[in-house]
């Protein structure tokens, strides 16, 4: 079994979830029990989010830096940047280690691609759906054009991970306004639905939809899973349907 690095923190509500689906899903496999090998190191997310609400970018890249080398100093054998928006600096992070970065943007792709979906709706902060890092990895290498929700319906979205769900606040008013930015994303050709901030699972799920709703928390955690067991003897792997 391969050590999984979680470089998380950010926030830790997203990490915890990390945790325990990647646990669950070692143990559906093995049985008995078996619990995945994990190292974590979390940020410090009052400080990370400052940086990132005033573009301090460099000192962003400084402290996942330090993250990603004390994760492989621990042993971890991959990483997983525990957060969609700080794939914005997964190849500078990339380039500072020997260990490769499970990138969240290709793993939800491969999901996609198992569906009818080819323009979904990418909900998640403004850096992730404003800029370039995420949405044109999605087209480039795999071909998707994502819908954006309109300019106030960014705001409200990222208010609500910001203000709500990194904060552990799951409001059902706030989940209502969610399912009018997907009503209204259909309306202009969006044919599915892509959780693009770790947190957001706590607010939507498939059952909210009938749309393909793509829970990057979820996919992510599973592809670590894969991963890890990908050498273990197969005799002990009790794979489920």
């Amino acid at each position: 079994m391969q050590t999984i690095g979680l470089l998380g923190g950010m926030s830790w509500e997203s990490s915890a979830v990390y945790y325990k689906l990647i646990n669950e899903g070692v143990r559906a496999r093995l049985g008995g029990l078996h619990s995945a090998k994990v190292v974590l190191w979390s940020a410090e997310f009052q400080d990370v989010a400052a940086k990132q609400a005033a573009g301090d970018w460099q000192a962003l890249l400084r402290i996942m830096i330090e993250g990603a080398t004390a994760l492989e100093r621990a042993g971890a054998d991959m990483l997983l940047i525990c957060t969609n928006t700080m794939h914005k600096l997964a190849d500078e992070v990339a380039a500072a280690i020997s260990i490769p970065i499970v990138h969240i943007a290709d793993i939800a792709a491969a999901a996609i691609k198992l569906t009818p979906s080819r323009r979904p709706l990418l909900l998640a902060t403004r850096f992730t759906m404003e800029e370039p890092f995420y949405r044109g990895r999605m087209l480039d290498r795999h071909g998707f054009d994502l819908v954006r929700p309109e300019p106030e319906d960014e705001r409200a979205v990222h208010d609500i991970i910001y203000r709500e769900l990194c904060q552990g606040v799951v409001e059902p008013g706030s989940k209502a306004r969610c399912l009018e930015i997907i009503a209204s994303a259909r309306l202009r050709g969006a044919d599915g639905v892509i959780l693009g901030c770790t947190e957001l699972d706590l607010l939507l799920s498939q059952a909210d939809s009938d749309l393909p709703v793509f829970d990057t928390t979820a996919l992510h955690a599973a592809a670590a899973v894969e991963l890890s067991l990908a050498g273990y003897p197969a005799a002990s792997l009790t794979r489920t349907a």
